[in-house]
């Protein structure tokens, strides 16, 4: 879908909620299904954390659905109102372009951009390579640095103290109880991290293939991610940057290649195929979905660490 008929679908749903563009998230008409002020969130990891921060005093809602891809997000009417009627929107910059449109145009209260917070690392860092040319090009565009930190749990804590004093400003009475719940919240993602420094510690094979380039924070634990399709989870990978894949698995001896939740695993599967190894799912944490209804942060990313050791004999 183009980016000018994004404008367009977005620019309708304003025209549909007239009333609630520009309507503060404490006015009378205002605020969510109880009553409470609103927090939207772009996506799940967002959502997670405003929950934890928030707690009861504001309803946080999910701008993707569950088991959508939020890459392709395109905000229906109702997901308008929701920006439009909400205290503060979280979002990343660059991420979701009609997210990125919505907070410029009609976000009716404060905004969070997490890029502006949790120190994003550049795409090419500790040596990602990503060639269009190799991988393809399926329309995204995540401009020059990785949108994907929430994989960093450390990254997640100073989300979650931005939020917690956006939120002081929004509801003084409440910014103790913010305070509180952030540094519950960066206790638990500390506790979170040190498990992936001590799981991932002594690894026979540190290289992990996957589909595409969303896990590059997890290199920080000593691990070297390659992708399939680079940047784009739908692109379609060149066969010569498949030979080089295999001859990268067989070379270092890699027993897996990961697929991912919320998209196709064609690709994966295919290479897996042809090298004569396995597949498994990692879990991008980017939503949750039919068979990840009852989890949530915490537990996927712990899921995602006992496959990792697995895969590479940790």
């Amino acid at each position: 879908m183009s980016f000018p008929y994004r404008v367009a679908t977005t620019a309708l749903a304003v025209l549909a909620v007239p009333a609630l563009a520009g309507c503060g998230a404490f006015s009378e008409d205002g605020g969510g299904s109880d009553g409470k002020p609103v927090i939207a969130a772009g996506l799940y990891p967002l959502q997670y954390v405003a929950e934890r921060v928030a707690g009861d005093a504001f309803e946080v809602e999910n701008l993707t659905t569950p088991g959508g891809e939020p890459h392709d997000l395109t905000l229906d009417v109702g997901e308008t109102a929701t920006v439009a009627d909400s205290a503060l929107l979280v979002h990343v910059g660059g991420l979701q372009p009609s997210v990125d449109e919505a907070a410029e145009e009609i976000a009716g209260g404060e905004v969070l951009d997490a890029a502006t917070v949790v120190d994003l690392l550049p795409f090419d860092q500790d040596g990602h390579e990503h060639g269009e040319d190799d991988h393809g090009d399926d329309g995204h565009d995540h401009g020059e640095d990785d949108p994907h930190f929430w994989l960093d749990p450390l990254r997640m804590a100073d989300l979650g103290d931005a939020i917690a004093e956006r939120l002081a400003e929004i509801d003084p009475d409440g910014a103790e109880d913010f305070e509180r719940n952030a540094a519950d919240l960066r206790a638990d993602l500390e506790q979170l991290d040190a498990e992936y420094a001590e799981g991932l510690a002594d690894c026979a094979v540190t290289t992990v293939v996957t589909n595409h380039d969303a896990f590059g924070y997890l290199e920080k634990y000593g691990l070297h991610l390659e992708s399939i399709t680079g940047l784009s989870p739908d692109a379609e990978p060149s066969p010569a940057a498949l030979a080089e894949l295999q001859h990268l698995i067989e070379t270092e001896q890699i027993t897996t290649v990961f697929s991912e939740s919320l998209v196709s695993a064609k690709s994966a599967e295919t290479l897996a195929a042809d090298a004569g190894v396995r597949t498994e799912v990692l879990d991008t944490v980017e939503g949750l979905s039919d068979e990840t209804a009852d989890e949530d942060y915490l537990s996927l990313m712990r899921r995602n660490l006992a496959k990792l050791q697995e895969a590479n004999r940790c």
